[in-house]
């Protein structure tokens, strides 16, 4: 291998697909989803040589992203993907876009024509760092080999420091197939780049005197919380003040779901209980979470009732983005709350008891109206809330849960009691279809030994459900159920709510047998249409099967609506609770 002396010591000369792959390896990555094409064929090259990493070849680009960014959820690391130019780039940008809303590190590396094609509508161009641009938290295109070591390096530190989430590098061709002297450097200073941790003592010092002088306090947890050092935090803190707890959608898990305290999901579709917490509490701390319009609905509902409004936010551009904070820390939350509750530790200051008490008494109030109860018949059709809790009963509330997006993400978050960090993978803020079963594979990769559950929609699943081969081919084993009621259901549901129960074009009247599709890709299909099948194929699943992917067809009662709901430009106050109240 040819060398070149910099510094007095030998610099290996390499072409720029390989010092890519060696930039991946002293970045520690494990997985590349990715699928070739003409304009990445030079990094292909090396990784068939190259024995660091291991690359999964999926069946779409954007499936690839999907997987990456489920790697990175249920881990502690950059998920990577790879993708050709041109429409392997748009291909991606769904899943970019997914992981930039919900905050995901990533880096997504794309080919291009080479620089000197760039402009001239060459084949298969397209300008992917414009496309890209409003929905990546960075992006670089490179057009100098000898600037792609020290690219790649700002690429991981960008995607993970600060507020997470996707770093795009569009590498041409030509600067693939160059070559220069490689040094990956050891570390990464970026003088306009300087992502606070350390919230400021004076602002913490102030919210803690309001925390501890609440009268009706509520901790408000969102995605921020959810990595596991700041999970134990976020329970400490709320054992230490026996604060209740409500969690968003991406906060799922943050906080021990089967504790007394947490009263559920909030927003939307949250629990009886947790909005009506949310509108009336007199301290609210909201911990890595944004209030975004599926949280608080209407604002001027929410603020009319007054709050003193805590927020810890690593992103100062989220804070007062929506509604009005009072005290703002801008920090990371692992940072602020271990500051927190070490003051907490060192004193005996707490909430009053009698206030707490009273306030407990009347949450319990609107738990009692358990806005979440529901009958089953056992002649009957299966409702699909059944269906998730016979599955988080029989794996404990211990695997890890993919979810897509419409009826049965909302069921989920309802019905699945997340007692644990980095478990929950669900497209939140872009409500992404076809994420849930790209996403479950990226989760069995990352963690090879657990069961992982995917529960998916009969519109949702035939997004990506060429994804079959890929699980076939790396023989991973996810249980994936199948909520079938032959409708885009969430669609379906506000067209009969809100639009005079006009179903324009929400009815699926041609589906596959989805058992032999399964089956044709060498996986095992199961089908339920009653309780007595249904719990015959969750123990085959998990049993008889539990080596295998299982596709479980799960025809539910058609048009079931996910209850409770607050209705589009609607306060928490203004609920539809289900018709069974």
């Amino acid at each position: 291998m040819q060398t070149t002396e910099e510094n007095g010591a030998a610099a290996p000369v390499m072409t720029g697909a390989k010092i890519l792959i060696e930039a991946l390896h002293a970045e520690g990555v494990e997985y590349v989803f990715g699928y070739p094409g003409g304009a990445v064929l030079p990094i292909y090259d090396e990784i068939y040589k190259q024995k660091y990493f291991k690359h999964v070849l999926v069946r779409h680009e954007q499936a690839a992203v999907h997987a990456a960014d489920a790697y990175s959820r249920c881990t502690n690391k950059i998920g990577v993907a790879l993708v050709t130019s041109g429409p392997g780039a748009t291909n991606a940008v769904t899943g970019i876009a997914t992981a930039y809303a919900d905050s995901i590190p990533m880096v997504v590396f794309s080919g291009q024509v080479g620089t000197s094609l760039i402009g001239t509508d060459a084949f298969q161009e397209c300008d992917t760092v414009g496309i890209t641009r409003p929905c990546v938290k960075h992006n670089y295109l490179v057009k100098d080999v000898r600037d792609l070591a020290a690219t790649i390096k700002k690429a991981f530190y960008i995607a993970r420091t600060g507020r997470p989430g996707p770093v795009l590098v569009d590498l041409p061709k030509d600067v693939q197939c160059g070559s220069c002297a490689f040094e990956y450097p050891k570390s990464c200073d970026i003088v306009s780049y300087r992502p606070v941790t350390r919230g400021h003592s004076g602002q913490i010092k102030k919210a803690m005197q309001v925390l501890l002088s609440a009268k009706r306090p509520l901790l408000y947890v969102g995605g921020g919380a959810t990595s596991t050092s700041a999970s134990e935090l976020v329970n400490r803190f709320a054992q230490l003040t026996g604060y209740p707890v409500v969690s968003t959608l991406m906060g799922l898990g943050a906080f021990d779901g089967c504790d007394e305290k947490h009263l559920g999901m909030v927003g939307m579709h949250g629990t009886y209980e947790a909005n009506m917490a949310m509108q009336h509490c007199d301290v609210l701390f909201a911990v890595g979470a944004r209030f975004d319009d599926r949280v608080i609905g209407c604002p001027s509902d929410f603020e009319a009732n007054p709050h003193t409004i805590v927020q810890i936010d690593i992103d100062p551009s989220s804070i007062s983005k929506n509604v009005t904070t009072d005290i703002p820390i801008v920090g990371d939350v692992y940072e602020v709350l271990k500051e927190m509750v070490g003051i907490l530790e060192t004193t005996t200051e707490r909430l009053d008891e009698n206030e707490l008490a009273a306030w407990n008494k009347r949450i319990d109030g609107w738990r009692a109206m358990q806005c979440l109860k529901y009958t089953v018949n056992p002649e009957g059709p299966i409702r699909p809330q059944a269906v998730i809790e016979r599955v988080w009963q029989k794996t404990k509330g211990e695997a890890i849960y993919a979810t897509d997006v419409g009826e049965h993400q909302m069921w989920c978050a309802q019905y699945l009691k997340l007692r644990k960090p980095r478990r929950w993978l669900t497209s939140g803020g872009l409500g992404t279809m076809g994420y849930g079963f790209p996403a479950a594979i990226g989760a069995c990769f990352a963690h090879p030994d657990e069961d992982v559950v995917c529960f998916t929609g009969d519109g949702s699943i035939q997004m990506n459900i060429q994804e079959l081969g890929t699980a076939k081919q790396y023989g991973v084993k996810p249980k994936i159920f199948l909520l079938n009621n032959a409708y885009l259901g969430m669609v379906a549901v506000w067209q009969r709510a809100y639009y005079n129960g006009h179903m324009s074009e929400s009815v699926m009247e041609v589906q596959p047998d989805f058992v032999k599709l399964v089956e044709s890709y060498g996986h095992v299909g199961l089908r339920a249409t009653t309780y007595e099948e249904l719990d015959r194929c969750i123990e085959e699943a998990f049993g008889k099967y539990k080596d295998d992917l299982v596709f479980v067809d799960v025809h539910i009662e058609r048009e079931e609506p996910v209850r409770p709901m607050v209705g589009p430009g609607q306060g928490l106050t203004e609920m539809v609770l289900s018709e069974e109240k």
